[in-house]
């Protein structure tokens, strides 16, 4: 029987169960369904990638031994696109392997065997501080720029789709610092202290990294929005 203190904060959520196991994915989705949530199975990496394409997913119940794209390749290409958040499953009772995965992007980590009611819990608990991120303003938005502050991603509007910018560490604090102000000139000292303090810039040296992120946003449709103002700096137009 399913513990009555699961509330009606999981009705309707989308979790995408990827286990190739069939037995414990079918006792995974049967649990999920009680509490009013809708499911999606895949039985392999690769199957989990093009459902995420697809799908409206709003958690990931991720096994690690998967074949054809193991369980961590596929948190890492996720984590690359998306903040969605991921549950990992796994036999590896292993404080190694669960360090990995949280650093890595992972929300929790579950070892098998485990009660199907504790899963459920879990999943309750990773949604509530994904919608309260959401709530504490997590994501920095500016036009079709969205920086999402608790993983360190930034996604790019177009075409209806969101398309993720590999940025070094320098490149998004530039970025975030202008996003958080938007139209303010900021000089090339003050983006080296706020952005680089650790370090003895020169100014060609922050032109240089203005220059790589301006490409990069670039070819990602974000053309025109770093604007050299002469003489003085850099704004966020």
């Amino acid at each position: 029987m399913i513990s009555s203190y699961i509330t009606c904060d999981l009705l309707n959520k989308t979790i995408l169960v990827v286990e190739d196991d069939y037995d414990i994915g079918d006792i995974l989705e049967k649990y999920l369904r009680n509490e009013g949530m809708h499911t999606v199975r895949a039985v392999n990496g690769q199957q989990a990638l093009e459902l995420l394409k697809k799908e409206s997913i709003d958690l990931i119940l991720l096994d690690v031994k998967l074949p054809k794209i193991n369980g961590w390749d596929v948190l890492n290409i996720t984590r690359q696109k998306s903040p969605i958040p991921i549950i990992m499953l796994t036999s590896l009772d292993d404080e190694i392997n669960k360090i990995m995965g949280l650093r890595m992007g992972a929300d929790d980590f579950i070892v098998k065997p485990f009660n199907p009611n504790e899963v459920i819990a879990r999943i309750q608990a990773v949604l509530r501080r994904s919608s309260s991120k959401s709530k504490n303003e997590s994501i920095l938005a500016y036009k079709t720029i969205e920086i999402y502050l608790e993983h360190h991603q930034v996604f790019i509007a177009r075409n209806e789709q969101k398309e993720c910018l590999d940025l070094t560490l320098t490149e998004y604090n530039i970025l975030k610092l202008m996003t958080k102000h938007p139209n303010k000139v900021f000089t090339r000292n003050q983006i080296t202290q706020l952005c680089m303090p650790d370090r003895d810039t020169m100014d060609r040296t922050v032109d240089s990294h203005i220059s790589h992120l301006r490409k990069k946003m670039d070819d990602k449709g974000a053309s025109g929005f770093l604007v050299n103002v002469r003489g003085v700096g850099y704004r966020l137009d």
